[in-house]
């Protein structure tokens, strides 16, 4: 599992599992939509039980000759209709042909527009060419007509006249699954899928179905709307269901024919019908809000709030005193970020914190790697640091000092005018970063008229054009019209790095940029970036988990474990005299070192995950030297020596110098 994977892993963990999908149970909580799906259960389950229970409502022909046209009593509690049949026991049995016209059709479009919409945006070129021109051509055709045309030729049949609205409304759901299908088939989960050789029907019903559901129930409630209103309409014409079986559309031309003798004869079947249209009206923006409500991002009162929020709940001791409001580092110090920590909310309440303590320094010119195994918290600390948290996420403690100015304490408008323009970004996977509708001169330009005022279209595209020049693309201009699907893997981390110096930053942060490229291009794009630091004198904050890109690349290493730096020392100290067990491990671990025929060295047991961190050291249960102190509480970053940082409170002991800690082929 991947950093990212264990983070996204902590904002969804919940002590207890629901039973019902987490949707629900947020429509749920708001009384609007559990009085409208009640209201409509009501009625569903009266038109499918009440007719079976009184089919002689559904044959009567006549009631009370002596009390036609009587209002509400207690014989007849919303009066009679014109041939004296009671209107509310009339009223309950309408109910059931007008849901079941309002079934056939959500049943029809949701059979039709769910697949076909998945299909052409999945599959797109010719098949979805093909939907298209099909779809327009359906919706071209005059609905209404076509129904009557179906009746004339089936006289009230309403599964027919209901399934053709249905047939005519479902190229527009379509499109709408269409557009959400278009981009999960860009998603690199759904190329390893395709690449594995999983069957396109597992592709669609495990990957694309899930992602579609949410837009389709949606619409599905309005489509309900929709049809009860054309069902009451042809009812009330006389073409769905024949006399004498009521229905509410059959109810409310009869209150019209005899309006002018007794009015109230039509409100029953017309105030049933407008509380139905407006109980799935209420239905579908309730579905709408619940849906969103899963992405909002929280208020900024509540994140600048959380931010000076101490950290509870985590069972971990409190980090170091924050320093006092006028404190910062020194001039010399381009980011310093001290007894740093982030936790998410848990949905019980109570919080798991991510990182707690973490504390370095970059220089100016500097660049500082960041190193451990997958779950540590090193792209937690590095989206923090460019104001990028996740939803839920918040910083529980600590300050990031930029430029003499805490990261911390700005509001989201002005870390707007820091990214891009002062702290850049180079992501592992720059095809997601990149937009596949358009070319890549227009995205470059984009970003250099948003960091560089009073530049024209054709200046800022000049300037691109440049951008990618100076990353030794080969012909800059051919490469500025292409679109990155166009592009190989690095070249799009070229054009990453261009856009990030667009607006000529001072610190760059790169995640992991040599991920998934070849041993050749790896090698091409550590030597752009260390000519770039050259030129430029611009800092870099390197993410990564190779060994030799960091001996390669950087001035420093900073060793996160779990959450927490527990070593930060030069490069020639870090490989010659490690301090703390857990980079002794990294370094005897690294493959490079590995003999051919020996059994590579690793360590045992795996990185703990958030909420399950050791009330100690959190490096202790995978620790050859862990005594019982370890365990008693936490163990402070402290100074050895001289330009030295280290977590551990054998610090001093010489056994450290050797590893104890690493599992041969399974022996301690």
């Amino acid at each position: 599992m991947t950093e990212t994977q264990a983070l996204m892993a902590t904002l969804n963990a919940s002590p207890r599992r629901a039973p019902a999908p987490r949707l629900w149970r947020r429509l749920l909580r708001k009384p609007e939509a559990v009085v409208s799906i009640v209201f409509l259960g009501v009625v569903t389950a009266i038109g499918v039980i009440y007719p079976r229970l009184r089919p002689d409502v559904v044959t009567q022909f006549a009631g009370d000759a002596t009390g036609m046209l009587s209002g509400p009593s207690s014989a007849h509690w919303l009066g009679t209709d014109g041939l004296g049949r009671d209107v509310f026991e009339r009223l309950l049995a309408g109910a059931g042909p007008t849901m079941e016209g309002v079934g056939i059709t959500v049943l029809v479009v949701l059979l039709l527009g769910m697949p076909i919409g998945m299909i052409a945006g999945f599959f797109g070129g010719r098949v979805d060419a093909m939907i298209n021109w099909g779809s327009d051509l359906v919706l071209s055709l005059p609905g209404l007509i076509i129904q009557l045309v179906v009746l004339a030729v089936y006289p009230a049949n309403q599964w027919l006249a209901m399934g053709a609205f249905g047939i005519l409304y479902a190229p527009r759901l379509a499109r709408i699954v269409r557009s959400v299908a278009l981009s999960v088939r860009e998603e690199l989960y759904v190329d390893a899928a395709i690449v594995s050789g999983v069957s396109w029907t597992f592709i669609l019903t495990r990957h694309v179905l899930p992602r579609v559901t949410g837009s389709v129930v949606v619409q599905m409630a309005i489509v309900a709307g929709i049809a009860l209103q054309v069902q009451t309409g042809l009812a009330f014409l006389g073409l769905l269901v024949p006399a004498p079986a009521p229905s509410w559309g059959g109810l409310i031309a009869d209150g019209i024919s005899n309006i002018a003798l007794q009015p109230w004869l039509i409100w029953p079947a017309g105030l049933a019908t407008v509380l139905t249209t407006l109980a799935f009206g209420v239905l579908a923006d309730s579905l709408r809000d619940a849906g969103a409500e899963g992405w909002s991002r929280q208020g900024s009162r509540l994140l600048l709030a959380a931010r000076r929020r101490p950290a509870s709940g985590s069972g971990k001791p409190a980090v170091g005193a924050a320093p006092p409001e006028d404190a910062g580092p020194g001039s010399d110090v381009l980011l310093a970020v001290e007894d740093f920590g982030v936790a998410v909310t848990k949905p019980s309440g109570g919080e798991t914190l991510l990182v707690e303590g973490v504390r370095f320094e970059v220089a100016p010119g500097e660049i500082v790697g960041l190193v451990g195994e997958s779950g540590c918290g090193k792209t937690t600390t590095a989206t923090a640091v460019m104001g990028l948290l996740p939803d839920g996420a918040h910083v529980t403690s600590g300050h990031i000092w930029y430029g003499g100015r805490d990261l911390t304490a700005l509001s989201e408008a002005e870390l707007r005018r820091i990214r891009g323009k002062e702290i850049a970004l180079v992501s592992q996977e720059p095809m997601v970063s990149l937009n596949p509708a358009f070319r890549i001169g227009w995205q470059l330009a984009e970003v250099v008229r948003r960091h560089q005022s009073g530049l024209s279209r054709a200046d800022a595209e000049r300037r691109a054009v440049d951008l990618l020049r100076s990353v030794h693309l080969p012909d800059p201009e051919q490469v500025a019209r292409r679109y990155p699907h166009e592009l190989s893997g690095g070249m799009a981390q070229r054009v990453s790095i261009a856009r990030a110096l667009a607006g000529d930053p001072d610190l760059l942060i790169a995640d992991e940029p040599t991920t998934a490229l070849d041993v050749t291009v790896q090698a091409e794009i550590l030597d752009l970036l260390r000519e770039i630091r050259h030129e430029r004198g611009m800092a870099i904050l390197l993410i990564t988990h190779d060994w030799g890109v960091l001996a390669d690349m950087c001035d420093r290493a900073v060793v996160m474990y779990a959450g927490q730096v527990v070593e930060d020392a030069s490069i020639e100290a870090v490989f010659t005299r490690p301090l703390h067990p857990y980079t002794t491990a990294l370094l005897e671990a690294n493959p490079q070192h590995g003999a051919a025929e020996e059994m590579l060295p690793t360590i045992p047991g795996v990185v703990p995950s958030p909420g399950d961190w050791p009330v100690g050291c959190h490096f202790e249960e995978r620790c050859g030297h862990a005594t019982a102190a370890c365990g008693e509480h936490g163990v402070p970053l402290e100074i050895p020596a001289p330009g030295r940082l280290c977590r551990c409170i054998h610090v001093d002991r010489p056994a450290l110098l050797t590893l104890e800690t690493v599992d041969h082929g399974g022996e301690r």
